[in-house]
């Protein structure tokens, strides 16, 4: 009930703050979303178990931040350097209404994704198919070049902890976004009705309309192997996700989101995060030209195996 209240209260500010601010209108009449954005922040979709709160006290946020950073580049005691750590752009929370955020999940209250039974059993194999060296397949879609890591692309569209850049081109009855991370475009069609169930599309079949200053976007048709993102989020086949995309300053778009998919989670669960403009520029991310990592990685796992073929012999 306390929790009802919270995000009662939270849905209620961003009304709030939106009312008092009017986004520029397109030709068509419509609010105005186009330019380049960023989400790039240390926030992630799920709280650290050392965060208590949705909500970090001013006083306490930077050394909070400090921390989270030295997670990052320390993610073990014997892990020279850090690799994370060259990777890292950002090293901020997340602030939204001024607050600093530990989580994008807002609902349920606790920051965590409320896995079923078998969305845990399928989140574990999921994860321990992906981080195999049997072939090509076996490799999340990242190192084959099909999406952004991170789950940049979405839906709902999470924070890579770089090339955390997007793109809003926005038409009369289309938005299109750019993720700066693989150079991802995902096409949202405005007004219309979904694809037949048949077809399955990366990152589904994306569908909006306008209420009011707020376009809200629904996405069904995910793909079965949208699984093996490198990710901790996972959408089964039967998910829905419903974005909500608001104006809410010239600066900052508000980004809210819910996922719902009983295959996999307990309940419908919902997030939310800060879009804020960017001067840019964006770069191309030529995933495919020069991939040399898949077979490198595959290469040396064959190799690896056969160093231990070798040591096991008579």
């Amino acid at each position: 009930m306390r929790w009802a209240v919270v995000a009662l209260s939270l849905a209620l500010a961003v009304q709030a703050k939106a009312a008092d601010y009017r986004a520029p209108r397109t030709a068509s009449g419509a609010p105005d979303l186009q330019g380049v954005w960023t989400n790039l922040s240390l926030t992630r979709l799920e709280r650290p178990p050392e965060l208590k709160t949705l909500i970090v006290p001013d006083a306490e946020a930077a050394a909070v931040e400090r921390g989270v950073v030295y997670k990052v580049a320390h993610p073990t005691d014997d892990d020279v350097g850090g690799h994370d750590a060259e990777w890292w752009d950002g090293a901020a929370l997340a602030r939204i209404d001024g607050h600093a955020r530990t989580s994008w999940i807002v609902d349920p209250a606790d920051g965590k994704l409320p896995y079923t039974a078998d969305g845990k059993a399928q989140a574990a194999y999921v994860r321990a198919y992906v981080g195999r060296y049997d072939g090509a397949d076996s490799r999340n879609l990242s190192e084959r070049c099909l999406l952004p890591s991170w789950h940049a692309a979405g839906p709902p569209m999470l924070n890579s902890p770089y090339a955390a850049n997007y793109q809003f081109v926005q038409t009369v009855d289309r938005l299109a976004i750019l993720a700066e991370s693989n150079s991802e475009v995902r096409i949202v069609r405005l007004g219309g009705s979904h694809a037949p169930d048949a077809v399955r599309s990366w990152m589904g079949d994306s569908v909006g309309h306008w209420e009011g200053e707020t376009l809200v976007v629904e996405t069904t048709n995910f793909r079965p192997g949208e699984s093996a993102r490198m990710s901790s989020l996972f959408v089964s086949t039967a998910g829905k996700v419903v974005e909500r995309f608001t104006r809410v300053s010239a600066g900052e778009i508000r980004y809210q989101f819910s996922v719902e998919d009983p295959a996999i989670y307990t309940q419908v669960w919902k997030g939310e995060m800060p879009f804020l403009a960017f001067k840019g520029p964006m770069y191309e991310s030529a995933c495919h030209e020069g991939n040399y990592s898949l077979p490198g990685i595959l290469a040396g796992a064959r190799a690896a195996e056969s160093g231990r073929a070798k040591a096991a012999a008579p």
